[in-house]
């Protein structure tokens, strides 16, 4: 298919298809003439995962590359794979980026009384503990403990996300269904949430 074809496909405009050639992220089409190149379905397939690590996951055009030359190496698994597109760990191995040292003690405790094998380079490790942190400092009595409730609902969330995942082989349909699944669903849950509060607060306070 020609470029202006491979632009109705994508949904990606034709300009922006010519940037992302220019910068690596989309490999050229077969030439046909001097300018001219014939694109196939894997180009589609490759824009699709271009559009939702950087319009949904958030991703800089660079980082995207990052991800994207990964998976095309066919060096990942499906578990790094997943790791890559949720930001578990970054393309080409886990960074030290130093900095200021912060008790972690309490979301280690929290990951072990789960059971969990996770990455010590997930970014949720330092959430939690910067979380638990705000909360100790507002003069909150909590901490990991209070999770564990939490975390073994998120744990019942996850089986969910990974049940959804299955199957497609394709290692970059794959990592697009795991983007838009897992960050278009997010606001989605914590709305189910707040619509649960306000169901719970009528049976609690209203009767």
């Amino acid at each position: 298919m020609r470029i202006s074809e491979l632009s109705r496909r994508s949904g990606v405009s034709t300009a922006t298809i010519k940037y992302y050639l220019r910068e690596g992220l989309l490999p050229p089409g077969r030439a046909t003439a001097a300018t001219q190149a014939e694109y196939g379905e894997s180009h589609v397939r490759r824009l699709r995962l271009i559009r939702a690590l950087i319009g949904v996951r958030g991703l800089t055009v660079s980082a995207a590359k990052d991800v994207l030359d990964t998976i095309s190496e066919g060096n990942a698994d499906t578990h790094e794979l997943l790791g890559l597109v949720f930001g578990v760990w970054p393309a080409g191995g886990a960074k030290d980026e130093g900095g200021e040292e912060e008790d972690h003690s309490g979301v280690t405790a929290l990951v072990s009384e789960m059971g969990w094998k996770v990455s010590e380079h997930n970014p949720a490790r330092q959430v939690i503990t910067q979380t638990l942190h705000t909360l100790r400092s507002l003069g909150m009595d909590y901490d990991w403990h209070d999770l564990v409730p939490y975390a073994e609902l998120a744990e019942k969330t996850a089986v969910l996300d990974l049940d959804q995942l299955q199957g497609p082989d394709d290692p970059l349909e794959k990592a697009e269904r795991a983007v838009l699944l897992t960050f278009l669903l997010e606001p989605a849950l914590l709305a189910l949430r707040r619509l649960a509060q306000e169901a719970e607060s009528t049976i609690r306070h209203r009767g």
